[in-house]
Order: structure tokens, then C-alpha cells, then sequence
């Protein structure tokens, strides 16, 4: 499946997080503690139309579900380093990979025939 000939993953990422500048440079009337709340309503929004468009699931779901509960703790006064989050959501890429290698095959042979002279 294909949204405006990309791939859903991409088209989504890029709305969520186009989406979630707007709100953080300050919308007139939000203060932080708002803006931090409806970007991690913005974020996991986005998360589940991924995992729900996107089979088999794209990890890209459950990095932007980190992001979105790191937004929504943020909100509430608890502040996460960026440190902290980045090792999170390198450690989930490393989960997932680890689960999924196994499970992933090419779907062609990417290199033209040898016999081929081009």
C-alpha cells in the first residue's frame, strides 16, 4: 500500500511530527504542560493509524509510542534527558530487530544476473 506513492510509515511520521512543531513553537493560549499533553495525543494518534496501516507492524509504531509516552511524562512534571529517551528507543530498535532478522527474507535478488554485461 502506498499514500501519494510512499510508503504509509513515511507519510505518517512526517504529519506527526510537522503536527507536533506547530504545537511546540506555540500555539497562542497553550502553555507547556498543554502543548506537551496534545503532542503526545498527536504522537500516539499517529502510532496507531501506523500500526494499523503498516503489516507487518512497522517498528516506527512502537518508537513513535516511546515518544509519546515521553511527551505525556513530560507533561505531567516528570523530565526525561534526551539521553534517556534516545537509549530507550535504541534499545527498542534493538528488541525488534532481534525479533523480527529471523523472520525477514529479500523478496528478489537486488544484483543483476552475472551473466548480463552492462
Amino acid at each position: 500500500m502506498k499514500i501519494f506513492g510512499r510508503e504509509p510509515t513515511l507519510i505518517i511520521q512526517t504529519m506527526s511530527a510537522v503536527l507536533s512543531v506547530v504545537v511546540a513553537l506555540g500555539v497562542p493560549g497553550l502553555d507547556a504542560k498543554q502543548a506537551a499533553l496534545i503532542i503526545a495525543v498527536i504522537t500516539a494518534g499517529f502510532a496507531l493509524v501506523n500500526a494499523i496501516v503498516v503489516r507487518p507492524i512497522a517498528p516506527a509504531a512502537f518508537i513513535a509510542f516511546i515518544g509519546a509516552g515521553a511527551a505525556l511524562l513530560a507533561g505531567y512534571g516528570l523530565e526525561l534527558s534526551q539521553q534517556l529517551v534516545g537509549s530507550i528507543t535504541v534499545a527498542t530498535v534493538a528488541v525488534l530487530a532481534l525479533l523480527t532478522r529471523g523472520q525477514v527474507t529479500p523478496v528478489a535478488d537486488p544484483r543483476p544476473p552475472e551473466h548480463v554485461v552492462g
